[in-house]
């Protein structure tokens, strides 16, 4: 039954969706196995989403419209299933996925939801890190487990029970302990941060920030696991020391993976370091017959990702000039022509005397040479140009499937996203 290492007994448990998005979708089933001290139990339930069922949940799962017509919907059994639930380790394949729903469908009913939830898609990759592929179908391969069906929320319960049973008898209870304790090991947060943040917070890439008492931004960050990264910072001696003594708000935002966490973290940097008001880059431009000069452009005279000719993207003129001049001692351009020095013409610049310049500003190196130079150092700062019609979605994927993300791009800027559920799941 329930090792001695475990004191909270547990449930197992699957549920069947009309889909996979929290806001829109309702529980069609529930199975749980639940165990304790007593011994073990199972309870299932149809459940009434008033919703239409699609074809695709039908044939996934063979529960159609006319065997839910008459089951009772959430409101009706949420007070039995929650007494059920109470005090125990729900235990779940993608636990993220089947706690979030349950949560969903208590918050429509006004009540906030809480448990310790285990993933077993987690714990499995804690116990065999040798293996790449944790879904359930492999799982019940890998180990030999049989279902009397797949989909149907008892039978997956009891599949998860089974599991459990050989992970112990494979590994040693030891093993899976060390594996579950570091999944499920409580959080401490410092008195200045509500306690729900660690129930709150999601086990999905993602972006944050730590913020302090007038709301000015002390660490930003990003992680594959957003909950783990976040408490990682008040999990020991440096959460009594700055910046984690000082956090009295935390932001984040989730992701589909770490492209998307990586968009996120950058956002979050902005309000260190805000985005100039004006960017700027150098523009080639042919001054005579084969003299080429780059002259600075700023970005309310051109498009980049459209304007052809352009070098470089710069906050900054002072940047853009810095560039600019270890161009020109690594290419021995000249100074003068390049805009940098102000010296009368015919004179030579300053680099002259210190062999830095190859005296095109006094005609000891023809123009065209000096421009054929030029172009060389500018060409790796290219802005290429958007090859695109008009904007473009990356779409990115989480491993479950059950999460996009579409960013949508257009000449080379990022204009934002737009998060997608996706109608299945891969367990």
């Amino acid at each position: 039954m329930i090792p001695d290492y475990i004191e909270q007994p547990l449930v197992f448990l699957d549920l069947e969706t009309t889909g996979a998005n929290f806001a829109r979708d309702r529980i069609l089933e529930v199975g749980l196995v639940e165990v304790d001290r007593e011994g073990v139990r199972e309870w299932s339930t149809l459940v009434n989403p008033e919703v239409s069922v699609t074809p695709f949940i039908t044939q996934l799962t063979g529960i159609d419209d006319a065997m839910v017509e008459s089951a009772p919907c959430f409101p009706a059994l949420a007070d039995a299933l929650r007494e059920r639930l109470r005090g125990r380790i729900l235990v779940a394949h993608n636990a993220r996925f089947d706690y979030g729903f349950l949560k969903g469908e208590f918050a429509r009913l006004g009540v906030d939801f809480r448990s310790t939830a285990l993933c077993t898609v987690k714990l499995s990759r804690k116990l065999y890190p040798q293996h790449h592929r944790h879904n359930l179908d492999t799982l019940m391969t890998r180990h030999g487990i049989h279902a009397d069906a797949r989909h149907r929320a008892l039978a997956d319960a009891r599949v998860l029970w089974d599991l459990w049973q050989a992970w112990h008898s494979e590994l040693g209870p030891e093993a899976v302990r060390a594996g579950i304790d570091s999944l499920i090991r409580p959080a401490v947060l410092p008195p200045s941060l509500d306690p729900a943040l660690a129930d709150e917070l999601p086990d999905t890439p993602g972006a944050y920030a730590l913020l302090g008492a007038d709301g000015e931004t002390l660490v930003v960050g990003k992680g594959s696991n957003l909950r783990q990264k976040v408490l990682s910072h008040f999990s020991d001696a440096r959460s009594k020391l700055p910046p984690a003594s000082l956090v009295h708000q935390v932001e984040w935002q989730d992701a589909a993976g770490e492209f998307g966490a990586r968009l996120g973290e950058i956002r979050f940097q902005r309000r260190l370091r805000p985005i100039p008001a004006e960017l700027c880059s150098w523009r080639l431009t042919e001054v005579s017959a084969g003299d080429f000069r780059p002259m600075l452009v700023m970005s309310s005279d051109v498009v980049f990702g459209v304007d052809a000719d352009l070098f470089g993207l710069y906050a900054t003129q002072r940047e853009a000039r810095q560039a600019l001049r270890k161009l020109a001692e690594a290419h021995f351009l000249c100074s003068a022509l390049l805009g940098l020095e102000a010296v009368k013409e015919g004179k030579a610049c300053t680099g002259v005397k210190g062999h830095q310049c190859r005296g095109a500003c006094i005609g000891k190196e023809p123009i065209s040479r000096h421009s054929a130079r030029l172009m060389t150092a500018l060409a790796k700062l290219k802005l290429k140009e958007w090859p695109h019609a008009g904007p473009v979605a990356l779409v990115e994927r989480d491993e479950f499937g059950m999460l996009e993300d579409f960013h949508l791009f257009d000449r080379w800027r990022y204009l934002g996203r737009r998060v997608a559920k996706t109608s299945s799941r891969n367990t």
